[in-house]
């Protein structure tokens, strides 16, 4: 029976006011399963596959081609058919399995551990469904439902029972179609920052000088001569932060103690999303320990050699992470940082059992070529800087689309 009780989603689009249906899935859908096949019958050239886990790694709302997991066809494969709904049947938690996709693409060999869904043509569209089991009340439900300890488990028949809601199918092929673009928009944006990043990495292994070598593979117009080793202390100070403990602590500080978890990989500049606070600051401590932007912070713990740039004002640093204030040409010391001389050579260095530390000792005495001209030093700074800043500008317009696409996702379901 449907429950005609009347639900509206915060947001809609114009022209559409009647209330949403709710309805069991089992009603709206017929339902089977992949066969066969798992990572070990993968192989580099054959027909194109899914397997389960793409779903909880890829995270892809519709599945447009697949060229990247292949398989020898057996003629007894399950092969997709345009608009199938494909759900996990196992992962290693319950929201890995809370997860559907929509085929756009028939013939798609189906591994095993696929539930496979066909709603009906007449009451849903294909990409709507998938983007409510990911993200609806559908996929808390399907959490819930969710079975097993080391390896989760969800079977068609927890599918059947989940209560969908729905308005009409223009309402909802508006939705699917919004979502279809946002996708686009994120996934050009993340391939845009994967070659900037590549861009990058490629000019690092070119611009120092690899395996021993005193001449980088390229170099800028005018500069010829060898470079030469310096310890990392010659290049800079090192220093590090405050022992602040938890009674230290206070809300709304106007201070962001950094720690180590504000360094992250993905981002030059520290993260000031985090963290605890101080305030009332005795001017000594201030005087040692405020950062100053375009101090260079390194991380003393755990993933240990990690960096990150200050940008920002009104920061205090805590003990165990390193401070570096470069004597000149900042840029250049912390890309010389972050070509993957320097990260490697701190892990092999660091001490400890399941949380790994280096000291400040080892940082200062971290040893590489550098050149000899200041002017030099500046030209490779400067080119990184610019790619950093082009990374970062693309960084944040991905995060702000992922944000657009959250809040739709909120506004836009009952």
């Amino acid at each position: 029976m449907k429950d005609n009780q009347a639900k509206y989603p915060q947001l809609r689009f114009k022209g559409f006011t009647d209330p949403w249906e709710k309805q069991k899935l089992g009603e709206l859908a017929t339902f089977s399963k992949g066969k066969g096949y798992s990572k070990g019958d993968l192989v580099p050239d054959g027909h194109p596959i899914i397997l389960y886990g793409r779903l909880y790694t890829k995270y892809e709302t519709n599945i447009k081609s697949v060229d990247d997991t292949f398989v020898v066809d057996n003629a007894d494969s399950v092969k997709s058919e345009l608009g199938d709904v494909i759900v996990p049947g196992s992962g290693e938690t319950a929201e890995d399995i809370s997860r559907a996709s929509n085929i756009e693409v028939a013939g798609i060999i189906l591994g095993g551990d696929l539930n496979v869904v066909k709603p009906s043509k007449e009451m849903l569209d294909s990409s709507f469904l998938a983007i409510t089991i990911s993200n609806g009340s559908q996929q808390k439900e399907l959490t819930r439902r969710a079975q097993g300890k080391s390896v989760v488990h969800l079977q068609n028949s927890d599918l059947q029972t989940v209560q969908v809601r729905y308005p009409s199918l223009k309402e909802q092929r508006k939705i699917s179609q919004t979502f279809s673009s946002l996708d686009n928009l994120v996934a050009v944006t993340q391939r845009k920052l994967a070659k900037l990043k590549e861009f990058k990495q490629g000019y690092l292994q070119k611009l120092f000088p690899r395996n021993g070598s005193k001449f980088p593979q390229l170099r800028f117009a005018g500069f010829a001569d060898a470079w030469e080793e310096r310890k990392l202390e010659e290049l800079s100070l090192v220093l590090t932060g405050f022992p602040f403990k938890n009674e230290d602590f206070v809300d709304n500080g106007k201070y962001l103690v950094i720690t180590n978890g504000n360094i992250q990989n993905e981002s030059s500049i520290v993260d000031v999303s985090l963290g605890n606070r101080v305030d009332d600051l005795s001017d000594e401590i201030k005087e040692r320990y405020y950062l100053n932007k375009n101090d260079i912070l390194v991380t003393m713990d755990g993933t240990v050699g990690r960096t990150a740039k200050v940008v920002d004002d009104n920061m205090i640093l805590a003990q165990r992470v390193a401070r570096l204030v470069a004597s000149k040409n900042t840029e250049f010391v912390y890309q010389l940082l972050n070509q993957g001389s320097f990260f490697n050579e701190m892990k092999k260095v660091s001490h400890g059992g399941t949380i790994k530390h280096i000291s400040l000792n080892e940082i200062s005495n971290y040893s590489a070529t550098v050149p000899s001209n200041d002017i030099e030093q500046q030209k490779i700074g400067s080119f990184f800087k610019q790619i950093d800043d082009t990374i970062a500008l693309h960084q944040r317009k991905l995060e702000k689309l992922q944000e657009l696409k959250k809040g739709y996702l909120q506004k836009m379901f009952c």
